[in-house]
């Protein structure tokens, strides 16, 4: 491919541009095209933190801040067109388990991300990720995808009001005709319809579609002026940058919550960064994924600094795919997710005023795309087929991932062991599955 930008200039040597048979213009519409579909978790993540009870300024600001410096560095140390943010999924998990259910403060949540940044640095380093990822099946790993699927939906139906708490059937449908749950019916269509035609920032233009709707109808605040759209001061992150509490998280145990943070993280980045790459021509013939340990150890930083700056795990992110199908096949569309991330500090009073109803049906949605890989599971073979299913059905019905991963993995290796398929689990596994044990009973 002939291109005289990509022959000349510093972004050009820098990014390996005609090496990569790429151009500037090319890669900084792929990290537009990235940018726009990946913008909704500007508004979704600061609502479910939120609900952790972390401001929700500073949560905007930390969300925003992560994002573009993660991703920054993932450009220019791992020369990737990957994108990275607070992660679907990991930001439920933080908010409605460890801060909701356990009932533990914000800051010891933090605390928690921390210690699980600095374990995910440590297992890269010394390449143990790669062995633990090999270690668990592949019925597993896709069934840990499609159960945090199933639990982000669920989050996302109490929020839109579809469903409500019932004392005798425990959940119930909720009503159907309050104008707030018509208007997250109506962004959930809207969103969907975009998706199934295919048009690029479908989840974004819900959003913004929806929250202009319940505007007009008086359901949502409406902006008096130019500062209630363009900040005239950036956005700060004074309440949460810092708060982590390290030794809090300590104290509380590091197997029940740090361990369920980093394995999560581990098996959803890795699969993440897999299909990207694939996607982005990153693998060599003989399997390799080139820089590959530069982007793992990029998360896992990233992870410790989004402890420090008040937000949940970063990590990889699928909508990347989007920049990647425009063309991107460099780190320069990972910066301009970067600078576009930066840019949109300035529009941060508008993100408060989006209603929790509006960011609802985005979480339904998600869910539903994690659905897709239940196809991949093997159900023919019971001693998989029920491991899969505990794995998938206990996150969302007892509102932890944490419980999912116990007994799908517990369950795995005693179903193998019981039909005489015991060399199939691993001493990894047996590991695992022993620390799995030991936090359920102490949670008893």
């Amino acid at each position: 491919m002939k291109s005289q930008t990509a022959s000349s200039g510093f972004l050009a040597r820098y990014f390996k541009l005609a090496e990569k048979q790429t151009t500037v213009k090319t890669e900084i519409l792929a990290g537009l095209t990235t940018f726009i579909a990946l913008a909704y978790i500007i508004f979704v993540n600061p609502n479910i933190l939120s609900e952790a009870g972390i401001p929700k300024d500073a949560a905007i600001a930390s969300t925003i801040w992560i994002a573009a410096l993660s991703t920054m560095v993932m450009g220019v140390v791992a020369n990737y067109p990957v994108a990275l943010a607070p992660g679907m999924g990991l930001n439920a998990f933080f908010a409605y388990y460890v801060c909701g259910t356990l009932g533990l403060h914000w800051t010891v949540a933090l605390g928690a991300v921390f210690f699980s940044g600095v374990l995910f640095l440590i297992l890269t380093v010394s390449h143990i990720r790669q062995a633990i990822i090999n270690a668990v099946p592949q019925n597993l790993r896709v069934a840990i995808g499609v159960g945090i699927g199933l639990f982000i939906a669920f989050i996302g139906l109490k929020g839109t009001g579809l469903i409500v708490p019932d004392k005798a059937t425990f959940i119930g449908l909720g009503h159907v005709t309050q104008p707030t749950t018509l208007l997250s019916l109506f962004g959930l269509v809207l969103t969907g319809a975009l998706m199934a035609r295919k048009v690029q920032g479908s989840i974004l233009i819900g959003i913004v579609a929806t929250t202009l709707l319940s505007m007009c109808l008086g359901y949502s605040p409406v902006p008096h002026g130019i500062s209630d759209i363009v900040s005239t001061s950036m956005p700060h992150m004074g309440e949460t940058f810092g708060k982590l509490d390290i030794v809090g998280a300590w104290n509380y145990g590091i197997v029940s919550i740090i361990f369920t943070f980093t394995v999560v993280e581990l098996f959803d980045n890795m699969g993440t960064l897999i299909g990207l790459t694939s996607k982005a021509k990153l693998v060599k013939p003989n399997g390799e994924i080139e820089n590959l340990d530069r982007a793992l150890t990029t998360d896992a930083v990233g992870t410790i600094c989004s402890s420090v700056f008040g937000t949940s795990t970063v990590t990889s992110y699928i909508e990347s795919a989007a920049g990647i199908a425009a063309g991107g096949k460099t780190g320069l569309t990972a910066v301009t997710v970067s600078i576009c991330f930066l840019i949109a500090l300035l529009f941060a009073p508008l993100v408060g005023l989006v209603p929790g109803f509006a960011t609802a049906p985005p979480l339904i949605l998600v869910g539903a795309l994690m659905m897709q890989e239940v196809g991949k599971i093997n159900f023919t073979d019971f001693s998989d087929a029920l491991p899969a299913f505990l794995t998938i059905v206990m996150m969302p019905l007892t509102g932890s991932i944490a419980n999912g991963f116990a007994f799908g993995f517990v369950s795995y290796a005693f179903m193998k062991t019981a039909v005489g398929k015991y060399k199939e689990v691993s001493w990894i596994m047996w590991l695992v599955s022993l620390a799995f044990v030991i936090n359920l009973v102490m949670r008893s």
